[in-house]
């Protein structure tokens, strides 16, 4: 038992001294990159009409005769001299699709690469030329999903058409970024609208009381702390978290309003959501469509790049990353229960 207990305490102190050194040797190397990090940005950028005629080759390989393969490849060449033509004589000339990318999670954390993405287009792009944002997100954060909307809302400020398209979900905060656009498409069973606020938190005081633990809080200022997650509520404190949550909500609706005017924003701010196909007569969207049916009616008359800002994270980034998550969600929750849309 003594030989048990002894190995026991052996193997907890290796564990931790390989912990220690795990954090030691991250914290080095993250000092000793962080004058380097430019190195490890990279905006890539991919032709989508290159990648449409890749595709058509190769099912025409397989599927044509030689003949007809050789004929089709006649055809092709003569329409790319017809169109270089017309363009060198300024007749017909195309413009520029630049498609982003925006998968939202809770904490809208794809603003960091989208802030990057608009700032490098907005260098090159002008206003014969389009921006596509394809659009998936549930909501979350409001202040992360505010500044998202901001972002986009910097390509109308000089007069780039923002197309938004919508395949899967673009509610909540989602649909705090895809009102922004000129135009907003989606695919008919897309889940559209949510516009409302929810704030939540739960509350383990009276578990604490019942094994006599004590909570201790020392604020200064009223409303510094309101709702929270191991202290009494009090019914002047929820009353504030409530009208926080209206106030909020309020906003919400007038940038909703702002962006789409035409818009009956009490009949759609109740916090539903709905498919694309009632959220079309309602005025949230303004064509049902894929992502995909849209790029592809556009690939004749624009040249479509896709822009994804990318960040290659270090052997001590992806070490330390277990711990910067969970601090970070932390810190996002040390005020109280922020609202959510």
């Amino acid at each position: 038992m003594e030989f048990f207990t002894e190995y026991i305490l052996f193997f907890a102190k290796t564990v931790t001294l390989m912990f220690a050194a795990i954090a030691v040797v991250g914290a080095v190397a993250a000092a000793a990159q962080r004058h380097k990090k430019s190195h490890h940005e990279k905006l890539q950028v991919k032709s989508i009409n290159q990648h449409y005629r890749d595709m058509e080759a190769a099912l025409n390989a397989g599927i044509l005769g030689r003949k007809e393969l050789k004929a089709r490849g006649r055809r092709d060449k003569k329409d790319r001299k017809a169109r270089g033509k017309k363009q060198r004589e300024g007749e017909g000339g195309r413009g520029r699709v630049y498609v982003l990318e925006f998968h939202g999670d809770l904490q809208a954390s794809a603003v960091a690469s989208l802030r990057e993405e608009v700032s490098a287009l907005l260098t090159v792009a002008g206003g014969r030329d389009e921006v596509v944002v394809k659009l998936e997100s549930g909501g979350g954060m409001v202040h992360g999903y505010g500044l998202a909307a901001s972002q986009l809302a910097r390509f109308k400020e000089r007069g780039i058409p923002l197309t938004v398209a919508v395949d899967k979900v673009a509610a909540s905060g989602g649909y705090l970024m895809a009102c922004v656009a000129n135009t907003i498409i989606a695919a008919p069973f897309a889940v559209i609208g949510s516009i409302g606020v929810l704030a939540q938190i739960p509350n383990l005081h009276r578990l604490l009381k019942k094994h006599d633990i004590d909570f201790e809080q020392f604020t200064a200022g009223e409303f510094k702390r309101t709702v929270t997650f191991l202290g009494p509520t009090t019914d002047k404190a929820r009353d504030k978290m409530q009208r926080d949550v209206e106030d909020m909500h309020r906003l919400f609706k007038e940038f909703v309003v702002r962006q789409r005017p035409g818009v009956d924003i009490e009949k759609v701010s109740t916090g539903e959501h709905w498919p694309a196909l009632r959220a079309l007569e309602l005025g949230l969207v303004d064509k049902v469509q894929t992502s995909d049916d849209y790029l592809m009616s556009r690939r004749d008359d624009a040249d479509i790049y896709a822009v994804k800002f990318t960040v290659r994270q270090t052997l001590a980034e992806r070490l330390r990353l277990p711990f910067l998550s969970s601090a970070s969600r932390r810190a996002a929750a040390a005020p109280g229960p922020a609202p959510m849309v």
